[in-house]
């Protein structure tokens, strides 16, 4: 599986090449068989990602947001929310879709206060059994991806 980003960023880097007329014969060939309806598909799935992000970030992290030790305001919860979706999705800057990212690298780079359930007795190590099985399940299975809800467990 390869991220949506990484095929629009590469027809992006191809247009532009195109008009600075340096586009190679390999090039115009790889644009040529291009589906630009599915290039459309994946633009809206990124879209769609960066979405979600933000909803999530404002319905429940932002929920209680304090800023100066007072409430934060609904136009500086979207704003952090807008710019914390798009750092994420900037899979040049992470290298990897799949890759983790240290806490640390959130809560300093992108003003996200990350809630560190290593700290607290026994839910470490309820998280790791957690992620182990659903990884076992998720390989024994051979699911492409998995997503757990409440109605799902």
């Amino acid at each position: 599986m390869v991220p949506a980003l990484s095929y629009l960023r590469q027809f992006e880097r191809l247009i532009e090449k195109s008009k600075k007329e340096r586009l190679t014969t390999p090039e115009l060939a790889l644009v040529n068989k291009l589906d630009l309806a599915e290039l459309h598909q994946l633009q809206l799935a990124a879209d769609l990602s960066a979405s979600l992000i933000e909803d999530w970030l404002l319905r429940y992290k932002f929920k209680n947001l304090l800023r100066n030790g007072k409430p934060a305001s609904n136009r500086y919860k979207e704003k952090l929310a807008k710019s914390i979706a798009k750092d994420l999705s900037n899979h040049e800057k992470w290298y990897t879709h799949g890759n983790s990212i240290h806490k640390d690298i959130l809560e300093k780079e992108m003003d996200l206060e990350i809630d560190d359930y290593s700290t607290e007795e026994g839910l470490k190590e309820a998280v790791w059994e957690y992620f182990w099985s659903m990884l076992e399940y998720v390989n024994r299975h051979r699911f492409r991806s998995f997503v757990q809800g409440r109605e799902f467990i």
